[in-house]
């Protein structure tokens, strides 16, 4: 079998399941098989597929039919230009994640030595990111999971970032203090829409990494709850929500950090899908003595 005539058979198949972009689906896991190119690819249309490789690409479709993600077949996905090893310990990284970091370049880009925590970090890609574009900030990435934080060792060492993002084990602030800026995409899905959540995402993605209970607010709320005395004066808190969360989140925000500007930013399609919390300048201000955390 020749390499076109595996593709063609490839995409027949993932179209016949009904994958809306099976041409794409099935030239990434044959270039993933061959660790080629587009281009290459292309070239190569005519050579022959040996038995062995040409087994291996079924196997790999079977995965992508039982509707096991892309990226984790894979074992890897593009960040923010960047590329990410991911595994079923870690969260794949989503093209709306990246206002987050977007919105922190902007903020943290007149600091002259920023210190900044990514929470509930997974393969890191939020910390790598701004390590990589922020080389004279001190980065946290901070996750409770031990072998998600493997895999951010990994794309640490593969961004070269690997002394300048310290990777800290430990319940969401739990383990730091002192900081600029505090990002987190943490789990913000209710116990109502995991039941929606479609196979791919409910089946082979950590749960831990997307439940967020009843209201899908109990890890945000804890998180806004620590910041209080982990945030230096004027400093932010970026957080990526849901849309319908925005009313709730803002008013978690006017509890545990009073006085705090806040402002909900839409992601490309329009949806609210981040929450800035900038804190006074003046912590004394920020805080009224009789309210309780």
């Amino acid at each position: 079998m020749s390499v076109k005539e595996a593709l063609r058979k490839a995409i027949e198949t993932l179209t016949l399941h009904r994958f809306e972009e099976a041409p794409l689906e099935a030239e990434v896991l044959l270039r993933h098989l061959l660790g080629i190119g587009r281009v290459e690819l292309h070239l190569r249309l005519g050579d022959s597929l040996p038995p062995e490789q040409t087994a291996e690409l079924d196997r790999l479709i079977r995965r992508r039919l039982s509707h096991e993600p892309i990226a984790y077949i894979t074992g890897h996905k593009e960040f923010f230009g960047l590329e990410f090893r991911v595994n079923a310990n870690t969260l794949i990284p989503r093209p709306e994640t990246e206002l987050l970091v977007e919105k922190a370049l902007e903020l943290a880009g007149s600091h002259t030595s920023p210190t900044i925590a990514d929470v509930g970090t997974g393969c890191g890609a939020i910390a790598i990111a701004l390590a990589v574009h922020l080389p004279q900030a001190e980065v946290y990435a901070v996750d409770i999971s031990a072998a998600a934080l493997e895999v951010a060792a990994l794309n640490c060492e593969r961004h070269q970032v690997t002394g300048r993002v310290h990777l800290l084990q430990g319940d969401l602030l739990q383990p730091i203090t002192g900081l600029d800026f505090i990002l987190a995409n943490l789990p913000y899905v209710s116990d109502r829409q995991m039941q929606g959540l479609s196979d791919e995402v409910r089946l082979f993605e950590p749960a831990r990494a997307l439940s967020g209970g009843p209201d899908g607010l109990r890890q945000i709320s804890r998180l806004l709850a620590q910041a209080r005395d982990k945030l230096h004066p004027g400093g932010a808190i970026l957080l990526e929500i849901s849309t319908e969360q925005r009313t709730d989140v803002a008013a978690l925000a006017g509890r545990h950090l009073p006085g705090a500007n806040v402002k909900v930013l839409p992601d490309l399609s329009g949806h609210d899908r981040a929450i800035v919390i900038e804190s006074k300048a003046d912590k004394n201000l920020a805080i009224d003595p009789g309210e309780g955390v």
